[in-house]
């Protein structure tokens, strides 16, 4: 009696567990109708981008060779100066859309992650995989600062050889995350981007060095180098993530903008004391060059020392050369983007506005907002 009793309630137990099953097939056959409409929706956006820089591609072109006229009535120049400005303004405009929109990979991704989309979405995901990308860099470098120190004290191969390991996926890993940023709306770009793929060579080749007494001359300068580098690197993330964490405050910059090992116009904004520091860490690099260079003539020089010297050397050029040219143009920010800025806080507005009317119709509505929690 009591065993039939169990199975009817059994029975009844599947019976309410069918109908919840079959609540979860509708729920999924929408989901996967609204994924539907998102991609077409995706794809529509992105065809309307297009079509939009086209035309405004077409504009400006038509628009360079009357601004050259002389012969314009004030009418006309304030048309033409409004029409540029609207330009610029659009252009702002659509670079924010974009930020919605699934980016294509690069080449560099594509080579290492295969056809996979890295594009984040959602804008607060984006600025905590940002932070965590902050977060990388200042952990790793603190551990190299220790290794570098230890190999200081002690000269033991094994020591080397996890440190130089270290160096190798510090940069290997560094270039695909920059790439993943760079995807989802970084501005990173140009000399610093470049520069980490140099030092992941330039790593590459320190770790197949052999050991000798070539090696054994470079070695202390090597590690000395680094000590000093994490050193500088230290001090000017603490002083750069205190800067972009006040012009993101005060709307002047992105928030997908991060810190560099480099000096940025930006940077300005501030003390800075940081070029002293990052001249003499060029000027050390120099060196470096300098002295492989001498090493070449050893009897036992192998063909990595030739190589790094001119890794050293690249790095030094490429270093004081972009720093130099960064430094007079100080806070010259482009319109472009101030728009872009002005558009993101725009939007922002709009969708903490709409958490906040649907709570007045009910009371249990909330609406809440993550924080920006770059610094």
């Amino acid at each position: 009696m009591s065993l039939s009793a169990d199975i009817g309630e059994l029975d009844k137990e599947w019976s309410e567990l069918s109908d919840e099953y079959r609540s979860l097939e509708s729920a999924n056959q929408s989901y996967l109708d609204l994924h539907e409409q998102l991609e077409a929706m995706q794809e529509k956006c992105t065809k309307q981008i297009q079509h939009q820089r086209y035309r405004m591609q077409q504009i400006s072109k038509n628009l360079k060779p009357y601004l050259r006229k002389e012969a314009l009535t004030p009418e006309e120049k304030e048309k033409a100066a409004l029409l540029e400005k609207n330009i610029m303004k659009r252009r702002a405009q659509i670079h924010e859309i974009e930020q919605g929109l699934p980016q294509q990979n690069s080449r560099y991704l594509k080579i290492i992650l295969g056809d996979v989309n890295v594009s984040i979405l959602n804008r607060n995901d984006k600025v905590r995989y940002k932070d965590e990308y902050e977060k990388f860099k200042l952990i790793l470098n603190v551990i190299g600062l220790l290794l570098s120190f230890l190999n200081i004290l002690f000269n033991l191969r094994a020591l080397e050889l996890v440190f130089l390991f270290l160096l190798v996926w510090y940069y290997c890993t560094l270039t695909i995350r920059e790439s993943i940023l760079k995807v989802n709306g970084s501005r990173i770009k140009g000399w610093w981007r470049l520069h980490h793929f140099i030092s992941t060579v330039c790593a590459g080749v320190l770790l197949v060095w052999p050991q000798g007494e070539p090696w054994q001359l470079f070695r202390s300068q090597f590690m000395f180098f680094n000590v000093y580098i994490s050193l500088v690197q230290y001090m000017q993330f603490r002083y750069q993530k205190g800067v972009l964490y006040r012009l993101k405050a005060l709307g002047e910059r992105h928030n997908m903008d991060i810190t560099i090992e480099g000096f940025h116009s930006w940077m300005w904004r501030g003390l800075s004391f940081l070029i002293p520091f990052l001249f003499a860490g060029y000027l050390f690099q120099c060196y470096n060059a300098w002295t492989l260079y001498q090493l070449t003539k050893h009897p036992d020089a192998t063909w990595q020392i030739p190589v790094l010297s001119i890794l050293f050397l690249i790095l030094f050029v490429g270093n004081t050369t972009t720093t130099l040219l960064v430094i007079p143009q100080k806070l010259s920010e482009h319109t472009e983007n101030r728009y872009r800025l002005m558009n993101l806080i725009a939007s922002k507005k709009q969708t903490n506005a709409r958490p906040q009317a649907t709570s007045t119709n009910s009371p249990n509505a909330s609406g809440t907002v993550d924080s920006d929690k770059s610094k």
